[in-house]
């Protein structure tokens, strides 16, 4: 665990909050860095992977913000109550909600920094793998040549179908930017109301519907107890014929075995997959070697003006909170706890 304390000074004869990085992939935390100075807060980061060191690392923060440290309940359990975790994203598969609800935790993530990026991402699979784009390149790097009809089948992106699966942020600005291509779309989404799906050009539809017209499947759910392996060899199975699959969402959504089954036999044409189950993948994984699929490294919400943003909003989270103020996004409802019954003084 790498640690960078920044001693900050606080109002004199008080001890100074604490805000805590637990894990970042960034260039620097100069927004971070900022909201502590401001405050009169200390700041510290880490590189935090196991239980033990973010355990060693939150020890009496205020607010931790947090990328894929693991925020178990073993972990949760040792925080003050009445702090919060600030996830750096949209999702908080890493942090315990039920731990944090019990022990007076806020949880708050930031679901509106990439809502371009990633929908410019699972667009550019899909075009990619529409027009047989990764397939050219290998027959071309293997025989120096190839015949435009060496990929098969290359149907009019006029004639297919998209389903989108969960009809969210990033699944409409994908809707919106593949709407010029002429495509039709159909959305499952059970939460939605069907007449906002229809207002916004496509059509409502059951999974098994989505499944039976989707030339093209794009994921855009949460990772839940009903949505884990949610595409899989019954979902492959009922897709027309050499369908392709791009999922910027979570890994866990596909059985991971069934998809490399749909994809040997060709039921599935190809997939542009940002996530994996397990990730990162194994390099024994088949995968690997399919020239028919487009693997990146849970990189669709990287460009520099997300992350940039992505940083800038936590940071404004943190502040918040530090400041007694509501935050923006919070996801659970922590239990309020006295500070010096809790602790036991």
């Amino acid at each position: 665990m790498r640690g960078i304390p920044v001693s900050l000074s606080a109002k004199s004869g008080n001890k100074p909050q604490l805000l805590v990085v637990t894990d970042h992939a960034f260039k620097h935390l100069e927004h971070e860095r900022r909201v502590a100075e401001e405050l009169g807060v200390e700041f510290r980061a880490y590189d935090c992977t196991t239980e033990l060191e973010t355990i060693a690392a939150i020890k009496d923060a205020d607010v931790v913000i947090t990328n894929f440290a693991p925020f178990t309940r073993n972990v949760i359990s040792t925080m003050k109550p009445n702090t919060a975790i600030i996830r750096y994203g949209i999702g908080f598969d890493n942090v315990d909600i039920a731990a944090a609800n019990d022990y007076g935790v806020s949880v708050v993530n930031v679901p509106d920094y990439g809502v371009e990026t990633v929908a410019d991402h699972a667009a550019a699979g899909i075009l990619s793998l529409t027009r047989r784009l990764p397939t050219y390149t290998n027959l071309i790097n293997e025989n120096g040549w190839a015949r435009p009809g060496d990929v098969g089948k290359l149907p009019s992106l006029r004639d297919l179908t998209v389903g989108l699966i969960g009809f969210g942020r990033i699944a409409r600005a994908l809707l919106e930017r593949l709407r010029p291509f002429g495509v039709s779309f159909v959305v499952f989404d059970p939460i939605l109301d069907p007449k906002v799906i229809q207002q916004l050009g496509a059509r409502p539809v059951t999974l098994d519907e989505l499944a039976e017209v989707s030339n093209i499947v794009s994921l855009h759910a949460p990772s839940t107890p009903a949505t884990r392996g949610l595409v899989n060899k019954v979902f492959l199975d009922k897709l027309p014929f050499g369908a392709i699959v791009v999922n910027t969402s979570r890994g866990n959504l596909i059985n991971t075995d069934d998809l490399i089954e749909a994809l040997n036999s060709g039921q599935v044409a190809g997939a542009a997959l940002d996530v994996t189950d397990p990730e990162p993948l194994p390099k024994e994984s088949t995968l690997h070697e399919m020239p028919q699929v487009i693997l990146t490294p849970h990189a669709a919400f990287f460009d520099e003006r997300s992350l940039d943003s992505l940083q800038l909003l936590a940071s404004a989270e943190a502040a918040r909170f530090l400041r007694g103020e509501a935050v923006i996004n919070l996801v659970n409802q922590p239990i309020q706890l006295d500070k010096e019954i809790a602790s036991g003084c």
